[in-house]
């Protein structure tokens, strides 16, 4: 159909236009996507299996929709990838508030219209970009910015009375007629103002000031909104949710892997920092799996969620550190070390809500803590396990390690050193060789380094040696040496 022709009611006529409802084009659109195998929501990763079906069954029932999770679950990005699902273009009648179907008007606007010039009507093509329409809820919100009011200025310049319906200024849910209409964080919205979309949700009613007028708007309508239990602004009324056809549970990533490709994809890199610094393997898995010892600590409130995007803007502060220090040191290349992991504490102190021990001890000490806790997690995975009760004389495969500590004085790892002094000061601690090429045989000879240092600092998360932080750099000795020294 060349749209740039059919500029008429009556052309349309012609080229055999039929209207289609919205929940009906989503509908259709998906069937052909599943047919043909195709993704429609491109780009989200660990709900293959679980909320995207959801999702989808949702549109096949021809549903309105409330998407319900913690921060960062990717709500509001899955409502805007819907308009994929709609049609390239529909016609709508020119001039009209609320994109009256050509064939099926409803405001007067458009009625008045095609009865005066029946065939000859004016028509344009409205693009799928340009429906979707999206609303904040936040406390001042009213009635006539979603619903309408009545436009005193109008009525003046039209000569017509308050109680003439053409006097009516319509809010953004009119004037998205035939679009997606995003709510996000439902709960914020005052109650009167949900119930004000009870009528428009069911029978599709509008109620402006006196004014009853019907109004079969042609909606799909999505809801974000934060488990009810959580949010202490207010929740959704129950008539509403009892209007809303399916309410879907997002979630936060369930693998390390998964979070990883997430936080790939969505952060916003430099080219020149990407191709400066080269990030470990294990630095990335490092940097997820702090988000997953987040959500299970005691200092960190779970029901506030820890939103995928404290990874993203974590491992942006992480290349930005090492880029930082790459600068100072007059390094044209560098790798991502693991004492660099102490730039990503700010990204990290504003994304989680503490409870009253985590206020205690403060945000600095729970970030520091959850580092160190990530480091423990993953020890086992790539150095053999250490065992929390060992009998006294039992050989383990760090006991060189261990001993080349305790017959030295411990050795630093300075912040500012440039790589070559931060490789020689780590391959004069021997042992580490001998752990590497034992149970690391394959390993990437760039991560080497990287590994080193994470099996001193698993080895003190494991109580065989100790670490100091001061405004320099590291310090690691045996694990009494802060006795020995007086530190």
């Amino acid at each position: 159909m060349n749209i740039e022709k059919i500029n008429t009611l009556g052309k349309l006529k012609k080229a055999g236009y039929e209207s289609k409802s919205i929940k009906d084009e989503l509908r259709d659109n998906l069937i052909e996507n599943i047919k043909n195998k195709v993704t429609t929501f491109e780009g989200i990763h660990g709900y293959e299996n679980t909320v995207i079906p959801e999702l989808e069954r949702a549109i096949l029932s021809r549903h309105n929709i409330n998407l319900l999770g913690l921060r960062g679950q990717a709500k509001t990005r899955l409502a805007r990838m819907m308009i994929t699902l709609l049609d390239t273009y529909i016609p709508v009648v020119e001039g009209s508030e609320i994109n009256d179907d050509p064939l099926q008007p409803i405001s007067r606007f458009a009625i008045e219209l095609i009865a005066e010039k029946g065939d000859a009507t004016p028509i344009t093509w409205l693009h799928r970009n340009d429906r979707f329409a999206e609303k904040l809820a936040t406390p001042d919100v009213t009635v006539a910015d979603i619903i309408g009011d009545v436009d005193p200025i109008k009525a003046a310049n039209l000569k017509l009375s308050y109680a003439d319906d053409r006097v009516i200024h319509y809010g953004m849910i009119p004037r998205a007629n035939r679009c997606i209409f995003v709510i996000n964080e439902l709960p914020d919205l005052q109650a009167r103002i949900q119930v004000a979309l009870f009528n428009i949700l069911q029978e599709g009613d509008i109620q402006i000031r006196g004014f009853k007028l019907r109004l079969p708007l042609d909606m799909q309508f999505l809801f974000t909104a934060n488990p009810e239990d959580y949010t202490n602004r207010g929740s959704i009324v129950t008539p509403l949710k009892d209007r809303i056809g399916s309410q879907i549970l997002t979630h936060y990533p369930e693998t390390v892997e998964i979070a990883r490709t997430i936080t790939t994809q969505e952060a916003k890199l430099d080219e020149r920092q990407a191709d400066a610094v080269y990030v470990p393997e294990l630095a990335k898995d490092l940097l997820e799996q702090i988000s997953f010892e987040a959500r299970k600590s005691e200092y960190v409130d779970v029901k506030s969620g820890i939103s995928a995007r404290m990874s993203i803007t974590a491992f942006e502060n992480l290349l930005s550190t090492a880029e930082r220090r790459a600068l100072i040191s007059g390094d044209d290349h560098t790798s991502v070390r693991l004492s660099d992991f102490i730039g990503v504490i700010p990204a990290i102190t504003g994304k989680v809500e503490l409870v009253y021990e985590g206020e205690q001890e403060g945000a600095d000490f729970v970030a520091n803590a959850l580092m160190e806790s990530a480091v423990k997690t993953l020890f086992p995975d790539y150095f053999p396990k250490i065992e929390n009760l060992q009998k006294q004389d039992e050989e383990t495969p760090y006991d060189d390690l261990v001993s080349w500590f305790f017959n030295g004085e411990g050795f630093e790892l300075l912040d500012d050193y440039n790589d070559a002094t931060y490789k020689s000061t780590l391959d004069a601690v021997t042992p580490l060789d001998a752990l590497i090429a034992d149970y690391q045989p394959e390993i990437d000879p760039r991560d080497v380094y990287f590994e080193k240092e994470f099996i001193l600092w698993g080895l003190v998360q494991f109580k065989k040696l100790s670490k100091y932080r001061y405004s320099e750099g590291l310090q690691f000795q045996d694990p009494y040496g802060s006795y020995i020294s007086g530190l």
